[in-house]
């Protein structure tokens, strides 16, 4: 059912109606490195609710606004401290460039490029894009990436921009109507892909739902998350100078939790410290670079990404309906 714009705004009356099931006491701490990232007694704030499916979350440059999708509806939406929540794009990323039938998803994963233009993992049409213009008509997209040897892409779902100015990004089949069984599915595989210029090559086919990614502090690792709930786990790809990627490793595995905590390996950030801030069952996960799970930031539905605020201060959370934040220690 879709939600109209008002119901988009909580009140206190309707939250003592609905009891919220965000926590009270989010914080879960297993190692005391935990501190490091995040104080014990840190709040989740929730900003925004009544979304289909809230993803995508990142900071524009210039304003600090907090820009996420709602894939199912098929929109961007823009939140700030003063006007709150608006509508930002729409369509976001089925626009009717691909001619075929489509669950009509929309965009999904967005980033901001080297060049402050938005860039988006569009779901429907099946294609990496980038915001050009927002005119009378709507928003306005060129493509980057549409398909891989002559064939088009599943429907990418997250993507970074490497400091060469090239792009990684994940290739699942959740944009397809019937997933790996579509037969609009062109793909054998759900790849990771590097696009270099007008060039793509593969980081990897042997992932079975790679979802969430992103770069180490360095770039010396490329983390990728896979959403498969028969091995909901996180996987680390060695990048070399030469621009190519090595064997994937084990990062860690959250197979044993998904019947018991909501969500599944989904988006992810990394901080300066080289600490991982990670959406996974129970909410966001925080690693080290070592692979030791330091604790969760608990959001009692399942959470699909992570925004850090332009000063890093505050982590941004899509958990299912909601847009979240809870603040960060100052030093990470």
């Amino acid at each position: 059912m879709r939600h109209s714009l008002t119901l988009l705004f909580f009140t206190s009356s309707l939250a003592f109606a609905n009891p919220s099931p965000i926590p009270a006491n989010p914080v879960q701490q297993l190692k005391p490195e935990l501190a490091q990232v995040i104080a014990a007694d840190a709040q989740l704030e929730i900003l925004a609710e009544g979304f289909r499916w809230a993803e995508g979350p990142v900071a524009e440059p210039k304003t600090g606004d907090i820009l996420f999708s709602d894939v199912p509806e098929n929109k961007v939406w823009r939140w700030n401290t003063k006007d709150g929540l608006t509508l930002y794009l729409s369509p976001s990323g089925h626009t009717g460039v691909v001619d075929e039938p489509s669950s009509g998803e929309g965009a999904n994963g967005l980033i901001f490029n080297q060049n402050n233009q938005l860039v988006l993992a569009q779901h429907g049409d099946r294609r990496l894009a980038v915001l050009t213009s927002i005119d009378t008509k709507g928003p306005v997209y060129q493509s980057l990436a549409t398909s891989y040897q002559g064939k088009l892409f599943n429907s990418p779902n997250d993507l970074v921009q490497h400091s060469n100015g090239s792009y990684l990004f994940t290739d699942p089949p959740y944009g397809l109507k019937d997933a790996d069984n579509s037969k609009q599915k062109q793909q054998s595989f759900n790849g990771v892909y590097w696009l270099k210029g007008t060039d793509v090559t593969v980081v990897t086919e042997k992932l079975t739902r790679p979802n969430g990614l992103a770069l180490s502090p360095d770039e010396q690792w490329l983390y990728v998350a896979n959403s498969d709930p028969q091995a909901a786990q996180w996987w680390k790809y060695p990048l070399a100078a030469d621009g190519t990627a090595g064997e994937g490793q084990l990062f860690f595995d959250a197979t044993a939790w998904v019947n018991s905590k909501p969500g599944l390996p989904d988006g992810l950030k990394v901080l300066p410290s080289g600490h991982l801030l990670a959406t996974g069952p129970g909410g966001v996960l925080v690693f080290n670079a070592k692979g030791e799970h330091l604790g969760t930031i608990q959001t009692g539905v399942a959470a699909a990404n992570v925004a850090l605020s332009l000063d890093k201060q505050y982590l941004y959370i899509t958990a299912s309906s909601y847009l979240l934040r809870i603040k960060l220690k100052t030093a990470v």
